[in-house]
């Protein structure tokens, strides 16, 4: 499942680097993905909305295993 993962990150990584950012998948545990973001991503005040409305979305209408998306 971790790579599978990572393909659907592949998909949103160029919209977080064209606003100075980016997302590094840190494990996947039993559906739960957990990511860090860099660069301006890292201390955007928006970053809670970016992986729940934009990463885990994603990832749950890619892979229907994955139950959540959080933050380390």
């Amino acid at each position: 499942m971790k790579e599978q993962v990572e393909n659907a990150l592949k998909k949103i990584r160029p919209l977080l680097q064209r606003d100075g950012g980016d997302v590094e998948l840190v494990e996947v545990v039993e559906g739960v993905v957990k990511v860090r973001l860099q660069g301006a991503c890292a201390g955007c005040p928006m970053s809670q909305m970016t992986i729940k409305n934009g990463i885990e979305r994603l990832l749950k209408q890619e892979i229907p295993e994955v139950e959540s998306v959080e933050s380390v």
